[in-house]
């Protein structure tokens, strides 16, 4: 489609993306930033101050550990922890031998985590240690895997912490045999960085699985240019640079609160590092660290807003936040509200973004602000909105459609998925399957992310991950699984299952979730169970819409 949206790009900003530093790999700007800025804090992780010489130093040390090893350019790495300066030395690591970095969400259940280390091929995965009973009982199932390398929160906070700590960070330090001490790798491994040729458009740097029609989870691969190029972009789009104090509270494993693990150091920024949001933490944060910009999701900052204790900061030195809305949506309202607390920060709407994209497909024009949409496409964007049933015809402005796009962060496909990658991926053009619609002004409005997407508490579920999962229960032979309403959650999840022979009657909702809850993480996770002796299908298509349809129905 034609780039109406151009008329109402920003004036202040440049029509294409600044990379300051050219078109080089992201640890080749962190290594520029600490010899031009040896001293100057890259992470504030709860007190603790780290140079950019000390994480370009330490990502050396893990690289040439990772070499050591007998890893080689182009193997798998796993990182199954939270927002952590490990999380950060590791990822920026692995990239420096060549390696592909590889997130696995801290939420996972042991089968969860076996699928990924397994379909990943992943060589080593670096955990924290309380994490140890999970991947314990995983282990046997990940043949791949050379070693695992454990580390705790306390190996990188300071002795007296100047934010306030989750419970969980506050549990001492274990020794796991068998696996190697992140701490022994920094106190072991030389600083010398190690060579590699990256080719930036045709190397990988990072899988981001993603769930999908498919079933169980597909790895995206981005390019070393993608993930250049998008964080870059993120930069440019929230005003980053060297005097930005960036606080991150979404997690890293996910593409969005990734944009902002790599975004502060591409600029020579500093990021207030928190692994957990807390209202009270992030008031103080923002207080004592004088921070600039904030990406979070709405209900954060309705929390932050509505602690007993906020009037107490200040936090006059926020200048943007781009948030998310999920469960509640962004409006008006909310924003002026926001505004008048902060003393003058803008809360825009984030994005439209894809895995598969590495997401920030769109972003909010700050001088054209339009709540409810999700802005205007970002750099290098194409966009066009298709016909589901004929994906060769494309709609005009203002009908409803499959949105398609095509733009620099693209993935190069999904790792040994021909078939789904030919599904989704076109001469770079990328199918989404989400709905959406474009207003004259060149604003995307998400109706909807797939027809069947189910959105737990802010989580992206899709149906077919949570029936792969819960037909691995030795009882069930088939479910299908659709939303159910939730005044808390937005919607929870209810499976029809169909028994086994020889299990029928002899297994209760109950037991299925108890097993469930063990088997997958939280938010995918069954809320109700009914047990049926067949499921509603054409053929071998399952219909979960005469599900939903029947649900529906029963409720009203």
């Amino acid at each position: 489609m034609e780039k109406i949206w151009m008329k109402h790009w920003p004036p202040e900003m440049a029509k294409e993306v600044a990379l300051t530093e050219g078109k080089i790999p992201i640890f080749e700007y962190l290594r520029l930033n600490a010899k031009r800025t040896p001293e100057k804090p890259a992470i504030i992780n709860y007190g603790r101050e780290i140079s950019y010489k000390e994480l370009d130093e330490a990502s050396d040390q893990f690289a040439n550990y990772l070499l050591e090893l007998g890893l080689v350019k182009g193997d798998r790495v796993g990182l199954f922890l939270g927002n952590s300066p490990q999380y950060i030395i590791a990822h920026f690591g692995i990239q420096k031998m060549g390696g592909i970095v590889c997130p696995c969400s801290p939420l996972f259940k042991e089968m969860e985590l076996a699928y990924e280390v397994n379909d990943a091929g992943m060589k080593c995965l670096v955990t924290v240690d309380i994490f140890m009973p999970i991947v314990g009982k995983a282990l046997p199932n990940m043949p791949s895997l050379l070693q695992v390398v454990t580390t705790n929160f306390h190996d990188y906070l300071p002795a007296e912490p100047t934010l306030p700590l989750v419970d969980y960070m506050q549990i001492p330090k274990q020794k796991i045999e068998g696996t190697m001490d992140f701490m022994d790798i920094m106190a072991k491994y030389s600083k010398t960085p190690p060579q590699v040729e990256i080719d930036m458009d045709n190397d990988i740097a990072l899988f981001e699985y993603t769930g999908g029609t498919t079933g169980l989870p597909k790895g995206a691969m981005l390019s070393h240019y993608a993930h250049l190029f998008k964080p870059s972009a993120a930069c440019d789009i929230m005003g980053i640079g060297e005097n930005s104090r960036v606080l991150t509270t979404m997690p890293y494993f996910n593409i969005a609160g990734m944009l902002f693990l790599v975004g502060p150091v591409l600029r020579g920024a500093t990021n207030v590092l928190l692994t957990q949001f807390d209202p009270l933490t992030v008031l103080q944060a923002v207080d004592k660290y004088k921070v600039t910009e904030w990406y979070s999701a709405v209900p954060m900052n309705l929390a932050v807003m509505a602690h007993p204790d906020a009037g107490k900061y200040d936090m006059s030195s926020l200048k943007l936040n781009m948030t998310t809305s999920f469960v509640v949506a962004l409006d008006e309202k909310i924003s002026k509200k926001w505004e008048a607390f902060t003393g003058g920060c803008l809360l825009l709407e984030g994005a439209y973004g894809l895995s598969e994209t590495h997401t920030l497909d769109t972003f909010c024009p700050r001088q054209k602000i339009k709540y409810g949409s999700m802005g205007i496409p970002s750099f290098n964007e194409e966009f066009k909105i298709v016909d589901f049933d004929d994906k060769s015809r494309e709609l005009p402005i203002g009908e409803e459609g499959e949105i398609v796009l095509r733009n620099p962060g693209s993935m190069k496909g999904y790792w040994n998925k021909p078939e789904a990658t030919a599904a989704t991926l076109e001469d770079g053009w990328v199918h989404t399957g989400d709905v959406g619609r474009f207003d004259e002004d060149g604003y995307l409005y998400w109706l909807g992310r797939r027809k069947e997407m189910i959105k737990v508490s802010g989580f992206s579920v899709f149906p077919e991950e949570v029936e792969a999962l819960v037909n691995q229960h030795p009882a069930v032979l088939e479910n299908a699984v659709i939303p159910v309403p939730d005044a808390k959650k937005g919607e929870v999840i209810k499976t029809f299952i169909v028994l086994k022979p020889e299990y029928k009657d002899k297994v209760t909702g109950e037991e299925i979730i108890s097993w469930a809850k063990n088997s997958m993480s939280s938010h995918k996770v069954p809320k109700y169970v009914e047990f049926r002796d067949e499921l509603p299908k054409q053929g071998v298509k399952l219909l979960r819409r005469i599900l939903r349809d029947e649900e529906e129905a029963k409720n009203k």
